[in-house]
C-alpha cells in the first residue's frame, strides 16, 4: 500500500494549502538545538544501513519498541542490524496517532524515495534499497542537510569541550553553518556524584586547577568566551524542577568549597549554589547577547534498573509535575531588575504549564527586541500534533506569536531536519483555520509575514544571524 504522506499531508483547507505551499515549504531551516555530533557534520557521515542512522540512540523509538514487548537485546543491545530494524517495522504498524507513524514514513519519502508503508510485508525491500542508496554514498550527513535547506545547526555542547571540532567546522566547506551550544548542565547540579569530576575536567581544559568558587566562575567565564569565539548563540540548560534560593557570595563559596572537598549539601545548600552559578551565568550570557534556553520538567530515569544496565538517555524518562511558577519568576526577575536578563527561551514538558510559561514570558519584554523572552515550542513528549497545536494556541493566546522564533528538533538523527516540515504543515493549517473560520483576515501579505516569520525569519534574527 501507499503512504498516505501525499502533497497535501495535515493541511486542512484551501487557505492551510495555499500559506504551506506558498511560503513555508521551501524556506530554510534555523534548527538552533539540536543533539547532532560536531565529528559527523565535519566527516560528513555515511551510514552502511538505515538501523544505524534510525535507531542507534533513538529513545522515542526505544520506548515505542518496549511498548510492543520487542526484547531489550532488539533495541539497545548488541543484535544484528537488519534483525533490529526488522523488529521496528514490526512496532510501526502499531503506532498510528503516534508522531512516529508520521515522522518514519515522512523520512523514507522524503530522503529516500520510498512511498509504501513500513510493515513486515514491505521491510526486506525498504531495507535493501536503503541500504544501497546508504553504501553507495546517495544518502550522508551533508546530502540530508542540503536536501532540507538547512542553513544554521546549534548543537549541544559540553563547557568541558575543546570545541576542535567546531573550530575546523568554522573554515570547512560546507553546505551549512553549524555552532555550538553552551549546555552548563554539570555547572548547576553540585548535588550529583560526577560533579567533582566535571569540575576537575572543566580546570583541566582551562590549565588551571579549580580550587575556589571563584576559580570556578572564573574557568566558566573563560569557556563562555571560548565558545562566543567558536561562535555559539546560546546556552542550554535542562532543570528537572526549577529552583531558587537566594545566598549571598560568601555562603556560595563555602559551600562550593565544601562540596569540592568531599562534603555533602542538603537540597537547600544544593538549592542555594546552585540559584547562585545560575545568575552568574544569566549575566554571563546578556553580556554576549546569546540566548539562554531553559527546558524544564523531566523526570528522568525512573526505571533504575534499567538506567543502570544501559545508562541515560535510553528511554526511561517522563513528565514531571513539580512546581515552577514562582521559582522560574524569581530567577528571571533578579537577572531582570539587574538589566541583566538575557534573551530567553522558556520550555516546558509538562503541557499543564503552556499558559504558565506563555504568561511568564510575558512578564520580561523589553524595547528593542520582538519577543525578547519566548515560549519555546511543544518539546519532547509532545512533540507531536495536538502537543504543537496546544502550545501555539497557548502562545497566540496569551503572547503574540507573530515574533515566535518556532521549530527545533532536538534530535540525535540528522533525518529528524523532516520535522520541521511537519511543523510548517501544522502551523498552516491553524492559522489557515483561523482564516477560514472567520478569525482572523484573508490578507496574503500579512499571513505571508506570520509564516516566513515563524518558520524561518524570526529564528534567524533571534539568535543573530547575518
Amino acid at each position: 500500500m501507499q503512504t498516505f504522506i501525499e502533497e497535501d499531508f495535515l493541511l486542512k483547507g484551501e487557505t492551510a494549502k495555499k500559506l504551506y505551499h506558498d511560503y513555508a515549504k521551501d524556506l530554510p531551516i534555523i534548527d538552533f538545538h539540536n543533539h547532532l555530533v560536531p565529528e559527523e557534520l565535519l566527516t560528513d557521515r555515511s551510514f552502511s544501513n538505515l538501523t544505524d542512522v534510525w535507531l542507534g540512540g533513538d529513545h522515542y523509538k526505544w520506548r515505542a519498541m518496549r511498548t510492543h514487548g520487542v526484547e531489550e537485546s532488539l533495541i539497545s543491545g548488541s543484535a544484528d542490524p537488519k534483525a533490529k530494524f526488522d523488529a521496528w517495522a514490526d512496532t510501526v504498524p502499531n503506532l498510528i496517532g503516534n508522531p512516529l507513524y508520521h515522522w518514519t514514513h515522512l523520512e523514507l519519502s522524503r530522503y529516500f524515495d520510498i512511498n509504501s508503508l513500513l510493515n513486515n510485508q514491505t521491510k526486506d525491500d525498504i531495507y535493501e534499497k536503503t541500504a544501497e542508496m546508504l553504501s553507495s554514498g546517495g544518502v550522508t550527513t551533508h546530502s540530508v542537510l542540503k536536501k532540507s535547506r538547512v542553513e544554521f545547526l546549534g548543537t549541544t555542547d559540553d563547557p568541558a569541550d575543546p570545541l576542535d571540532t567546531h573550530r575546523k567546522l568554522q573554515q570547512a566547506d560546507v553546505p551549512f553553518t553549524a555552532a555550538p551550544s553552551f549546555r552548563a548542565d554539570q555547572a548547576i547540579h553540585p548535588e550529583k556524584p560526577t560533579f567533582l569530576s566535571w569540575v576537575e575536567k572543566l580546570g583541566n581544559i582551562q590549565q588551571k586547577p579549580i580550587e575556589t568558587y571563584d576559580d570556578f566562575l572564573e574557568a566558566l567565564s573563560e569557556r563562555i568566551d571560548a565558545f562566543d569565539a567558536a561562535g555559539c548563540r546560546a546556552s542550554d540548560h535542562g532543570i528537572n524542577r526549577m529552583f531558587y534560593k537566594e545566598t549571598g557570595d560568601r555562603e556560595a563559596a563555602a559551600l562550593f568549597s565544601r562540596r569540592l572537598y568531599g562534603g555533602v549539601l542538603n537540597e537547600e545548600e544544593a538549592e542555594k549554589l546552585k540559584t547562585h552559578t545560575m545568575l552568574f551565568l544569566g549575566e554571563k550570557y546578556a553580556e554576549k547577547g546569546w540566548a539562554m534556553q531553559l527546558h524544564i520538567g523531566p523526570l528522568r530515569n525512573n526505571y533504575t534498573k534499567k538506567f543502570h544496565e544501559i545508562g541515560a538517555d535510553s528511554g526511561f524518562d517522563s513528565i514531571g509535575d513539580a512546581p515552577v511558577a514562582e521559582p522560574l519568576a524569581a530567577l528571571l526577575d533578579r537577572l531582570a531588575s539587574k538589566e541583566a536578563l538575557p534573551k530567553t527561551v522558556l520550555f516546558t514538558l509538562n503541557p499543564r504549564d503552556n499558559p504558565v510559561l506563555a504568561a511568564m514570558a510575558g512578564n520580561y519584554q523589553e524595547g528593542g527586541i520582538p519577543g525578547k523572552v519566548q515560549f519555546g515550542t511543544a518539546w519532547w513528549h509532545n512533540d507531536h500534533e495536538a502537543g504543537m497545536i496546544d502550545q501555539m494556541t497557548a502562545l497566540a493566546s496569551i503572547g503574540v506569536i507573530r515574533h515566535f522564533i518556532g521549530m527545533l528538533t532536538d534530535s540525535r538523527s540528522v533525518l529528524s531536519m523532516s520535522r520541521h516540515e511537519y511543523f510548517r504543515r501544522l502551523l498552516s493549517s491553524l492559522i489557515g483555520g483561523w482564516v477560514d473560520d472567520g478569525k482572523a483576515p484573508n490578507d496574503e501579505a500579512l499571513l505571508k509575514e506570520y509564516i516566513e516569520g515563524i518558520c524561518y525569519k524570526n529564528a534567524k534574527a533571534y539568535f543573530n544571524l547575518t
